[in-house]
């Protein structure tokens, strides 16, 4: 079995430090595009243009699943 196989086949449980790597490399990589800007200014327009119904929609069925002490959490 390869290294890579191995990797992704073992279960590392909660608090995965593959998938956590993987996370933080696609987060340095997408901040280093340079596309952030555009991306927030996209993401503004959506949560006050037509799509703001459907966003808190679904920001209200998320918050149905979290804990009661993270409902009320602002993000």
């Amino acid at each position: 079995m390869s290294k890579d196989t191995d990797m992704h086949s073992k279960n590392e449980g909660e608090g995965s430090r593959t998938a956590a790597k993987q996370y933080n490399d696609a987060t340095k990589k997408f901040v280093e595009s340079g596309k952030v800007e555009s991306a927030a200014k996209d993401a503004e327009r959506a949560i006050e243009g037509d799509e703001a119904e459907e966003l808190k929609r679904a920001e209200e069925k998320g918050r149905s699943h979290a804990k009661p002490h993270e409902e009320k959490r602002e993000i």
